[in-house]
């Protein structure tokens, strides 16, 4: 089959010719039709977050297409169903953390001792078959194109995870910092929930585009969310997090802040002098929350509620997407069909 390699030797991506993986118990062979490119796919591919081992990198946790193989004791998928492989496959269920909690989330993936994530512990979906756990698959609403499921697969399970996380009352102002993969799909999102929606962004540019997309303001900073009133709750999806610690600004009192959001570069700041404590605000973390968190995520896509916006690349123009998503010029997604 044909893939996208990360070789050993550096971070270019390459079309490389490897061997087709076979499924074995309990696991489904998949026929990749999209994959949507995450900017933790290049992180990976640059070594700063750490892979399965030696040998060539096969990244990519936003695989879209069709079963077309089945290992032994598969009994909750068939040769045909149309799937979504996302980052969290499946856990050890043997150490502490599984003891506890074997559930398919993001906080099982980052405590169990052994996870089975897609593209990070496993071989990923940027190739034209992916082995995945039968049961870390989830079923695609019919009428869903594999390129529109494919960016709901992480950018939009984790927008939908941190809202639902949130838990924001009917009256209360939400707003997202960060417009690009993932903070475009949170936008929509709470919109689609009928919630006053805002947008922090740095980049001016972007204004318009929030709009259409149901923000009924925009601004630049938390400086300037504070001086237009503020907001009750706050969704930090950006990677920056000098942006994301300055938007604390506009958080209002009792107000509920929610990283999710991963920073390659530094932390969550809360400055020499916060007051958050006599505030009464919170803070917390947000991650994939579930399969039927996923499940509801991509209905709502299926619904015409909320559309994903991201470009699309053959295989052959791998490269090309994953310098765009390195540069921040691809607007919102990149997609690449296999």
């Amino acid at each position: 089959m044909k893939a996208a390699v990360v070789s050993n030797a550096g971070p270019d991506w390459e079309i490389r010719e490897v061997p087709t993986p076979t499924p074995g118990p309990g696991e489904v062979l998949v026929r990749v039709r999209a994959c949507g490119l995450c900017h933790n796919d290049v992180l990976v591919g640059q070594k700063r977050f750490p892979f399965l081992g030696p040998g060539p990198i096969i990244t990519g946790h936003e695989a879209a297409g069709e079963v077309v193989g089945l290992g032994a004791d598969v009994r909750n998928r068939r040769i045909g169903d149309r799937v979504g492989v996302p980052w969290m496959q499946g856990s050890c269920g043997q150490c502490a953390y599984c003891a506890t909690d074997t559930s398919l989330t993001g906080q099982t993936a980052m405590g169990c001792a052994s996870p089975r994530t897609t593209g990070v512990t496993v071989q990923g979906g940027h190739a034209e078959y992916v082995v995945a756990s039968a049961s870390g698959t989830v079923l695609l609403p019919d009428g869903l194109s594999y390129e529109v499921a494919a960016p709901v697969l992480c950018a939009g399970y984790t927008a939908w995870s941190a809202l639902t996380d949130a838990a924001p009352g009917p009256n209360e102002r939400v707003a997202v910092v960060g417009l690009g993969g993932v903070g475009h799909m949170a936008v929509q999102y709470a919109s689609a929930c009928g919630l006053e929606t805002l947008v922090v962004t740095g980049n001016p540019e972007k204004a318009g585009t929030a709009r259409e997309l149901g923000a009924a303001n925009v601004v630049t900073s938390g400086t300037e969310l504070a001086e237009i009133g503020g907001a009750d709750v706050i969704i930090a999806v950006t990677p920056s997090a000098s942006q994301a610690s300055e938007a604390l600004q506009g958080l209002r009192r009792g107000g509920h802040f929610v990283v999710s959001g991963i920073f390659p570069d530094g932390s969550l700041d809360l400055g020499p002098r916060s007051t958050f404590w006599a505030r009464r605000q919170r803070i917390s973390g947000s991650t994939h929350a579930g399969p039927a968190r996923l499940a509801e995520a991509l209905d709502l896509v299926a619904s015409g509620r909320v559309t994903p916006m991201f470009e699309l690349f053959s295989k052959d123009r791998i490269e090309e997407a994953v310098t765009e998503l390195t540069r921040g010029t691809s607007r919102f997604r990149a997609v690449i069909t296999y």
